[in-house]
């Protein structure tokens, strides 16, 4: 008894990381998909994305001045990445007064609400998107064409998962449909969609700058494209005139930025490895379900919204073992 350890409280090392650098790794590991979308899409792309991330910014700066009666935080970072992701949730051609309102329901029902960074139970940039897409239906599902894909850039067309959607629903056979991109063109960013949707390759490169830096890993991200993929081939070897194959899921719609980049937000997602994987099966599982038999062709903003809900019971039930328990 004489030997005892005197423990002192944590954190005991430091690693020298901190919240602002962690923010502006995920900035960074976004560029990419960004350049990409300003130059397939031109000045709406930029348009957009500095709208939302002044918006953003503005709302969590008074919002937290003149409400909450607290310090800013606006260095932190985390408003910045808010509103990239509403701006790559959206189409490029989208209102700026639209813009202005889902920045507000972000930061101020998604993130502000709950009592700031750390605090928030949903991830904000999604609740933002979710809130204009029931609000404004005809205009977030309003996506301007490609300009490699027509001459202007003016013209609207559907995604690729409404046309599988109206296709089916129509009784067409999945090969018989008219107009939907190769797998090629949905790797490289040459079909419609959002900003942050319409090229697989860079946000992979930029997941994989994050896994370098380690500021996710590879639970989520696998475990929801790793479901999808799974469930799609399923039942695409049972009735493939029906379901498009996997490929083209895990490709298509905002599969790659939601596992990749919303999913594996730190606040809103468990702590545990093993939970990470069970929150990303959630995901995967719902995500899948909603666009093969729901009236959404999308389904990865709902998916996550719902899994954050469940964050906390898998945090509560799948935890590390105690340093000394049994």
């Amino acid at each position: 008894m004489s030997k005892l350890l005197t423990v002192s409280p944590s954190p005991h090392v430091h690693s020298g990381e901190s919240t602002q650098k962690i923010m502006y790794r995920v900035v960074f590991a976004m560029i990419p998909a960004l350049a990409w979308s300003v130059f397939v899409f031109g000045f709406d792309a930029l348009r957009v994305t500095l709208l939302a991330v002044v918006a953003c910014m503005a709302f969590e700066y008074l919002i937290q001045k003149y409400l909450l009666n607290v310090k800013p935080s606006l260095n932190d970072g985390s408003a910045l990445i808010t509103g990239m992701l509403l701006a790559f949730n959206v189409p490029s051609g989208l209102p700026w007064w639209i813009i202005i309102i889902g920045a507000l329901a972000a930061m101020g029902i998604g993130k502000l609400s709950f009592g700031g960074l750390g605090s928030n139970i949903f991830n904000p940039a999604l609740v933002g998107r979710v809130f204009l897409l029931i609000s404004f239906p005809a205009q977030m599902t309003s996506w301007p064409a490609t300009r490699m894909a027509n001459a202007v850039d003016t013209v609207s067309t559907a995604t690729p998962l409404a046309l599988i959607k109206e296709g089916v629903k129509n009784g067409v056979p999945i090969s018989q449909l008219q107009g939907l991109p190769d797998i090629q063109d949905m790797v490289l960013g040459l079909s419609a969609g959002s900003l942050g949707e319409i090229s697989a390759l860079f946000l992979i490169l930029g997941g994989l700058y994050m896994l370098w830096k380690k500021v996710i890993t590879w639970h989520i991200p696998v475990s929801v494209i790793l479901t999808v993929a799974v469930i799609a081939g399923v039942f695409w070897l049972i009735d493939p005139e029906t379901y498009i194959n996997p490929v083209y899921q895990v490709l298509s719609g905002g599969l790659m930025l939601g596992a990749i980049f919303m999913a594996t937000d730190m606040v809103t997602s468990p702590m545990t490895p093993k939970g990470q994987i069970f929150y990303g099966i959630g995901i995967g599982v719902i995500t899948i379900s909603i666009r093969m038999f729901g009236s959404y062709p999308e389904g990865i903003s709902f998916a996550i919204l719902i899994m954050n809900a469940v964050t906390p019971l898998l945090n509560y039930y799948i935890k590390p073992k105690r340093f000394g328990g049994q």
